[in-house]
């Protein structure tokens, strides 16, 4: 009988101790269970804000290379052209006295000129330079215009259309149309103020002189340099009206974009305020 409360005690030790056993191995396990592991989340945490950030530049070139974007770029591009074209024109065309003038070659081994026949083309290709000066004081100021507006529409493009300002669309938008109206009727009157110059006295009688020495070259005609102005120009035109129908493409799709999201919003409110349709939802559903 005495035996019997001893073993049992025995069993009792037994069972205690082991629940001891089992209780301070669990202890750990627990402890780390219901710790918050802050190291490891700190060093994931780096490589995921590294990612935000690479796909955050990566989203700005996106919208930037948009097709918007492109057009833009292609337009900057023109611009430059069209610049370049208008330099070299003047160059091209100001006559073999004026550029030796200037230090770009020697007058006595590369200019079949002397005396009164000399002095008489230095006049004419001054008269004649200025003339065309014109051309070239305006057509600089306004190509550069175009071409630094065109790539600040290129800049500000880095975000979601949503996300951009309307009126930096519609900006963008009555730039394009104006622009590719502009351009054509810019390259209407350099063609024709060119063709005008070239049909007067002065040109005529700089073209005989010329042409007496075998420089045939220099005439009167419109010169390829003014047609590439006149070309790039009419490309600069057409990239401005694709650029327009896309910009308005766009700003119809941010319309509805964000006529979807107020739309939602009101439902939401109204879930809000009705809090009883949720669970009527619920039971039906259940149904």
């Amino acid at each position: 009988m005495s035996q019997q409360p001893r073993s049992n005690r025995g069993h009792r030790e037994r069972n205690g101790d082991h629940r001891q056993h089992n209780g301070d191995r669990s202890t750990p396990s627990n402890r780390s269970s219901s710790s918050p592991p802050y190291y490891p989340r700190e060093a994931d945490s780096h490589p995921s804000h590294a990612r935000e950030r690479v796909n955050h530049s990566d989203s700005k070139w996106n919208y930037i290379c948009s097709r918007r974007g492109i057009i833009l770029i292609c337009a900057v591009l023109t611009n430059a052209l069209v610049l370049i074209c208008v330099v070299a024109a003047q160059m091209v065309t100001s006559g073999m006295s004026s550029a030796a003038s200037m230090g770009g070659f020697n007058l006595n081994s590369n200019i079949n000129f002397e005396g009164t026949e000399l002095q008489k083309l230095r006049e004419l290709d001054m008269q004649y330079n200025q003339m065309r000066a014109p051309s070239i004081y305006g057509g600089i100021p306004f190509s550069l215009t175009f071409g630094i507006v065109s790539l600040l529409f290129v800049v500000s493009g880095n975000k979601p259309p949503h996300r951009m300002s309307r009126k930096l669309l519609f900006g963008a938008l009555v730039f394009q149309a104006v622009g590719a109206v502009v351009y054509v009727v810019a390259v209407g009157l350099y063609l024709h103020f060119m063709i005008k110059v070239n049909s007067t006295d002065v040109c005529k009688q700089r073209e005989i002189l010329y042409s007496r020495n075998g420089y045939t070259w220099m005439n009167c005609n419109v010169s390829g340099a003014d047609a590439a102005v006149a070309l790039f120009g009419l490309i600069t035109a057409i990239l401005y009206i694709a650029g327009t129908v896309l910009t308005f493409q766009t700003i119809q799709h941010v319309k509805r974009y964000l006529q979807e999201q107020k739309r939602r919003e009101e439902e939401k409110k109204q879930d809000r305020n009705n809090p009883q349709r949720a669970p009527l939802w619920a039971e039906t559903t259940s149904v």
